[in-house]
């Protein structure tokens, strides 16, 4: 049921993309970025703020980078390995995603009303604070 309603939102994030002249993104792509607001990560920290392998991360990495979303860099702690940052176009993507977030969920609360959309954040926090057990 959860995948349902995720996947509800991808259409709609597709069009806000395509709607702000973003290109070369999806969003199971676009969620590599959420972590890059922080500032650069190595790829095995992307992975692990993501919770995936660090695989899907260079997969996600490669299809970024070439339309400008990210870039690598080497570490200047240590060259062997490379920082994976946002450019000012990741964050432009960054703030389509936050957008599309606030309309969905204004979306939601005519649905649900307040209290109900509070109850379903707050569990959806629970599952997500527990989500290893």
């Amino acid at each position: 049921m959860l995948h349902m309603v995720a996947g509800l939102a991808a259409p709609r994030l597709r069009a806000a993309f395509e709607d702000a002249g973003l290109t070369g993104i999806r969003p199971a792509q676009a969620v590599a970025l959420v972590p890059l607001a922080g500032g650069p990560l190595h790829a095995s920290m992307l992975a692990d703020h993501l919770g995936v392998t660090r695989q899907a991360v260079a997969q996600a990495i490669r299809a970024l980078e070439p339309h400008g979303y990210v870039t690598r860099t080497r570490d200047p702690s240590d060259a062997r390995t490379l920082l994976i940052e946002l450019t000012p176009l990741g964050r432009q993507a960054l703030a389509v995603m936050r957008t599309n977030a606030i309309a969905i969920e204004a979306d939601w609360r005519k649905v649900l009303g307040q209290r109900r959309l509070a109850d379903l954040r707050e569990t959806l926090q629970l599952l997500l604070t527990y989500q290893n057990f």
